[in-house]
């Protein structure tokens, strides 16, 4: 072995997420296509460098989906990109995240052995649960060649809800949806205009639809704008992440009992029942934000770095806490 360090990458649609890497580059855009799709078992098997929005045509075909709503970040984005990187849309709060839908992969670990972790059944459980261990971890463990995924039937119904609320209020009205067999699937609120306005959105049967919609209130969003808004929200198109030159965007996860957070300030987009928050602020701000977020009972990471270079050197996830 040449003990030469690697950087494993996709399609680079998320090279700007995460630590710097360097290292010889080995790319797996070759290593595509499913190999394994039983749409009766709501599970597909794919190659690691199988293009996400190639997957997606493939499940729409069937009327099923990725229900965590995978951000793409660029065409190129691909399905081993998915699981390394973890993230997810929208959706994250009601449906699970990437990690709940890994039902098995195959990985080659820095040896160069072929491991196999899981299968294609979700109680296909024996040990330590790998797979999932997987989702999120940038590359570090090893490198995914084959995934198997669980896929769900599109929602019969979907409806998308505006009202008008500050931050505060919007908090407290999610807090106690959130008690209800409501069939809420998404929540975002951000100021716009000068108004604060919390956006809701609807999935299941018609009948459920119909009456959350009745008893929850608020204007209902014609199906085309709907779609184009959570669209937004899941690429970071949305004018709430365009930021000044200066300004990093932070990722804020916290309890989505956590109040209004004095220095996420009002100009913050908070998703996830407002356990996930996106804010704009400056490299030097890093440390009061981790400690906000700490207070809080969660964690501040650097999603990506100001354009001005001003971040370089300003670690890009939350610290961990001292060993016991």
């Amino acid at each position: 072995a040449a003990a030469t360090p690697l950087r494993i990458r996709g399609g680079g649609s998320k090279d700007f997420y995460g630590q710097q890497l360097v290292g010889a580059l080995l790319d797996t855009g070759a290593l595509r296509g499913v190999t394994s799709y039983e749409p009766s078992e709501l599970v597909v098997t794919v190659r690691a460098g199988t293009p996400l929005a190639e997957l997606e045509q493939l499940l729409q075909g069937q009327s099923q989906f990725l229900p965590f709503e995978p951000p793409h970040f660029g065409a190129a984005a691909t399905v081993g990109g998915m699981v390394a990187a973890g993230l997810s849309g929208p959706a994250r709060a009601a449906s699970g995240g990437v990690r709940d839908y890994v039902l098995g992969l195959t990985l080659m670990s820095g040896q160069g052995r072929l491991l196999q972790f899981g299968g294609q059944v979700m109680k296909n459980v024996a040990g330590y649960d790998v797979s999932r261990l997987m989702a999120g971890s940038m590359g570090t463990l090893g490198l995914i060649t084959e995934v198997s995924l669980k896929v769900l039937p599109r929602p019969m119904a979907e409806a998308t809800l505006r009202l008008e609320a500050d931050q505060a209020d919007a908090l407290r009205r999610l807090r106690a949806w959130a008690a209800r067999p409501l069939p809420l699937d998404a929540s975002a609120w951000m100021r716009v205009d000068g108004r604060g306005l919390l956006h809701l959105r609807l999935r299941g049967a018609q009948a459920a639809v119909h009456a959350a919609c009745q008893s929850m209130g608020g204007e209902r969003v014609d199906a085309a704008p709907a779609h184009a808004f959570w669209q937004s929200l899941r690429e970071h198109s949305a004018d709430v992440f365009t930021r000044p030159d200066d300004a990093c965007l932070w990722r804020l996860s916290v309890p989505d009992t956590t109040g209004v957070m004095p220095l996420a300030g009002d100009d913050a987009l908070l998703e996830w029942g407002g356990a996930q928050r996106w804010i704009h602020a400056g490299a030097a701000q890093a440390q009061a934000l981790r400690d906000a977020a700490e207070r809080a009972g969660g964690t501040a990471t650097l999603f990506r770095r100001a354009a001005d270079g001003s971040a370089a050197d300003t670690p890009v996830f939350h610290p961990l806490a001292p060993a016991l």
